[in-house]
């Protein structure tokens, strides 16, 4: 009688159950990782957001020959950017004064800003392109922006695993972002001032 033998087809049990747990023992090992690394982008992403801001602002106000201002919305990232005459800039402001605006859910719902110098909001360009000694409504103009994540934890800088950022605005119309962690120092290009 001859014997035929088929290819085994597919996968047994024993098999199936040995790549999962590997797969599971791997996950649980790369999501804590995964995680914080997740909440750096969104800190990440909401600097970006907010120097992209501050840098249209600034060159509005050179192609328009008038002041803009850049209104932040603390402690969310979201911001708005208007002629400097514009009261107010925010979500109620009509779409022919709003020049541009960002939301603070776009990407970074869980970043915070914090502003400085306190009690300030917003930051004026004049059309050569510097920052204005006195916002229209004679605030001051802010000079930094600390961007964070409180929900993921403490900062780098306060020995947590949160890379927070910092926006720098000079008086001469700058936008830099850098990060504040005491251990990054010059001459690494990250470091702040």
């Amino acid at each position: 009688m001859l014997k035929m033998s088929f290819p085994q087809r597919g996968f047994n049990l024993i098999e199936v159950m040995v790549v999962i747990t590997v797969i599971g023992v791997l996950l649980s090992l790369g999501a804590p990782s995964l995680a914080e690394w997740l909440q750096n982008s969104q800190i990440r992403a909401a600097s970006e957001a907010v120097v992209n801001g501050l840098q249209v602002a600034r060159a509005e106000a050179i192609q328009r020959n008038l002041p803009v201002k850049v209104a932040l919305v603390p402690p969310y990232t979201g911001w708005f950017i208007c002629e400097s005459s514009v009261i107010p800039c925010d979500e109620t402001t009509p779409a022919g004064q709003l020049i541009q605006s960002r939301a603070y859910q776009e990407g970074s719902s869980n970043a915070r800003v914090a502003l400085t110098p306190g009690g300030t909001f917003m930051v004026t360009f004049v059309p050569l392109g510097n920052v204005a000694s006195k916002n229209i409504d004679a605030s001051l103009p802010i000079t930094q922006i600390d961007v964070t994540n409180p929900g993921a934890g403490a900062c780098a800088a306060d020995s947590g695993p949160m890379r927070c950022l910092r926006v720098i605005v000079s008086a001469g119309g700058s936008v830099r972002m850098c990060d504040p962690t005491p251990t990054v120092v010059a001459p690494d290009p990250r470091a702040c001032p």
